[in-house]
């Protein structure tokens, strides 16, 4: 077996209109700026297709998807197995980045490939195989029309193998389908889609030529042992590895942020039936996670019908169980089985189908869907897939049905993209979160409510330090995406050093409320930089790696700002803006507007949300024509 001393710097172009591949590498000033990982990716992507960014089609032969390994896979780093997905949505028409577990990534690093872009449009469905040599090409045809599950089987025959398939919903242009990888999903945003309008069914990649073996062995070592004892002894991520992600359903009861009758309620007692506490007890779970995880938050038990199945994550269980007004955890499991193998994002399926039920209520628009009616979901579920009958149109996502039928204000979307299971209501800052994240509604963009609502270190009612807390996570996150290691390290990495383990909670919480400035400084990453720096040999301070962050996400605001995005899109759907009343006791609403400016000033954006000409030059960012400069000429 050869080696790979940190990276490979080897990645693969694939022209699938041509059938052909061709090896690059990046200059070394881009590998130190992006180091890997979705930030790599939104970089190699911008420098292709800078100036026609915006007119580009996300369904067309010219979009490029992205799938980058990333510095710390095949490491044993922490949850060293993940990649990153990156393209145009073709649900928002914006930028979109994903990461993902599951097998692929792993055999694609070690046949020694750091990335692989792939664009064009093959005439028939193609699948691509790659292995040390390069990428060859196969038809597949054979596979189209086939799910997820039944085409893993047929074309992955040994362990040195990893695949990215899609199911009929990429196949039929959903456009929020997902990508598969074993068990995992590039999930968000519609990836599925843009794989299946370039017909292309799968990729395979065959790994284990080489081993991954860190620049700084010593190094290595050292920051590895820290990483796992701050990773083992974090309570936040033992109580993921006990319970899964669904850990946060009865915080979510208490606190109110459990999505319920299309986020109108905030909470239901009926909702702890769907916790990971309650699943435990009924399934008998044990662990099933990726290879090699260290948190272990995926899950799987015995069900009444015999089955073994993986429980749902989190924002599977809180959209197809309170929020349609179903209880029943069984139902939830069956749904999130079909989903997977039609290659649906759970999420945004979910939100779409709850506002379809809230329109036929209101008499907006006709549909068989109703709350609480669960007898013909699955069937909806295939429709929606194959694009027949109600199908059609569920297929569009909620914010195009809104904007055809009325009942925007309902729709939990944001720049189309639909919000996670958690209502913003609970945590102000959650709710500025949403409403800057660059792909929309997304969580996982900087998660304040975990401070607000889980850690209760900073108070969610209140506009105090929202912005700078917002931009500080969504820095470190986007960095620890450059990364390719699981979000969920961060809070071990940040809240386990001697500084913030010891500083008495009470002074902690004073700082991070009314000095948040001070406090981020208390807070302590040295690990992951120090695994960078041990891996790449390329020394990596903690502002250095926080830097890295910086850059990519204000790289992408950028992008999506050249693809039309301005201050009025960053905002809330109306019911979280308006409607206070609701069955917590807690009356709230989400003060957006003031919160988004102060949020501007920090990043260094002007006044409609756009990174300024002063920031892009520090970042060293180049700059494409936007929108508003033709506008202006």
């Amino acid at each position: 077996m050869k080696t790979i001393i940190g990276e490979s710097r080897r990645f693969l172009d694939i022209d699938l209109s041509t059938l052909s591949s061709s090896v690059f590498s990046p200059d070394e000033a881009c590998l130190r700026d992006y180091l890997g990982g979705k930030a790599l990716g939104l970089k190699l992507f911008y420098d292709r297709r800078k100036e026609g960014l915006a007119a580009l089609d996300p369904l067309g032969p010219g979009n490029i998807l992205a799938f980058m390994m990333g510095s710390f896979i095949g490491t044993g780093a922490p949850c060293s197995a993940r990649f990153a997905g990156v393209t145009k949505s073709p649900l928002t028409g914006l930028m979109v980045g994903s990461s993902c577990g599951g097998p692929f990534g792993m055999a694609c690093k070690t046949a020694g490939w750091d990335g692989i872009l792939v664009h064009g449009r093959a005439e028939k469905p193609v699948l691509v195989r790659i292995d040390e040599n390069g990428a060859g090409f196969e038809d597949a045809s054979g596979l189209w029309g086939l799910g997820t599950d039944e085409t893993q089987r047929r074309i992955v025959d040994n362990p040195r193998q990893g695949a990215l398939v899609i199911g009929q919903g990429g196949e039929n242009g959903v456009l929020y389908a997902g990508i598969r990888s074993g068990s995992r999903f590039l999930g968000r945003g519609g990836m599925g889609a843009v794989m299946g309008a370039k017909n292309l069914k799968a990729i395979i990649a065959t790994g284990r030529s080489f081993s991954i073996e860190p620049a700084d062995p010593a190094a290595f070592a050292k920051w590895n042992a820290i990483a796992r004892k701050h990773i083992n002894r974090n309570p936040f991520i033992l109580s993921y590895r006990a319970y899964g992600t669904n850990y946060g359903v009865n915080p979510g009861v208490k606190a109110g942020y459990a999505p319920v009758h299309n986020f109108r309620d905030r909470t239901d007692e009926r909702c702890k039936a769907l916790s990971g506490e309650a699943m435990a007890e009924r399934y008998h779970t044990t662990h099933a996670a990726c290879a090699p995880c260290t948190i272990l938050c995926g899950h799987k038990g015995t069900y009444p019908d015999g089955k073994v199945r993986h429980i749902p994550e989190y924002e599977t269980i809180g959209l197809w169980g309170g929020n349609i007004m179903n209880f029943n955890p069984d139902l939830v499991a069956e749904w999130n089985d079909i989903m997977n193998d039609l290659g649906l994002d759970t999420i945004s399926c979910g939100a779409t189908v709850s506002w379809a039920m809230e329109a036929a209520e209101k008499g907006l628009r006709p549909s068989k869907l109703a709350f609480g009616k669960t007898d013909n979901i699955a069937s909806i579920l295939h429709d929606i897939a194959h694009r027949v009958g109600e199908g059609v149109e569920l297929s569009l996502g909620s914010r195009r049905l809104a904007q055809r039928y009325g009942g925007l204000d309902f729709a939990a979307q944001v720049k189309g993209l639909e919000m996670a299971a958690y209502d913003p209501r609970a945590g102000w800052g959650q709710g500025l979160n949403y409403a800057v994240a660059n792909r929309g509604g997304c969580h996982l963009n900087a998660y304040p409510i975990a401070l607000e609502a889980i850690f209760r270190y900073i108070p969610p009612y209140s506009r105090m330090g929202k912005a700078s807390w917002v931009a500080f996570f969504e820095d470190l996150f986007d960095a620890i995406n450059a990364t390719q290691t699981c979000q969920f390290t961060g809070f071990g990495y940040l809240l386990e050093p001697l500084v913030a383990k010891h500083t008495p909670r009470f002074l902690l919480k004073l700082a991070m409320t009314y000095l948040p400035d001070v406090a981020q400084l208390v807070l302590d990453w040295g690990a992951l930089s120090g695994l960078v720096g041990a891996i790449t040999g390329r020394r990596t301070t903690r502002r250095g790696f926080l830097l890295v962050g910086r850059r990519s996400h204000v790289l992408e605001r950028h992008m999506n700002v050249i693809m039309g995005v301005k201050s009025a899109d960053d905002t809330l759907p109306a019911r979280f803006l308006t409607e206070a009343e609701t069955k917590h006791p807690d009356r709230s609403v989400v003060p957006i507007v003031p919160m988004v400016k102060a949020y501007y000033r920090k990043k260094g954006y002007d006044s409609d949300g756009a990174p300024t000409a002063r920031l892009l030059s520090r970042l060293g960012i180049t700059t494409g024509k936007t929108t508003r400069d033709k506008e202006r000429s």
